[in-house]
């Protein structure tokens, strides 16, 4: 019981060749840069002189980090 358990937390990261606690600061990294991407967003939409390709250029760099892994 205990084994299926720990595969819940290890299946995903080992499909994309991560531990688990490396996989658990890869998603803390990238939630927070999609956090900065959202914030400079939410500035934009008011001051569009602000922040013009911030957030889409990081969501380009968080696809680029992301595509093909753990293919």
């Amino acid at each position: 019981m205990a084994t299926r358990i720990a595969k819940l937390f290890t299946d995903h990261p080992a499909s994309v060749d991560e531990t688990y606690f490396g996989h658990m600061a890869f998603a803390a990294w990238f939630s927070s840069r999609l956090l900065t991407a959202a914030g400079a967003a939410l500035v934009h939409a008011f001051l569009p002189f602000l922040f013009e390709t911030t957030a889409s250029r990081i969501v380009r760099e968080l696809y680029e980090r992301t595509h093909n892994r753990g293919r």
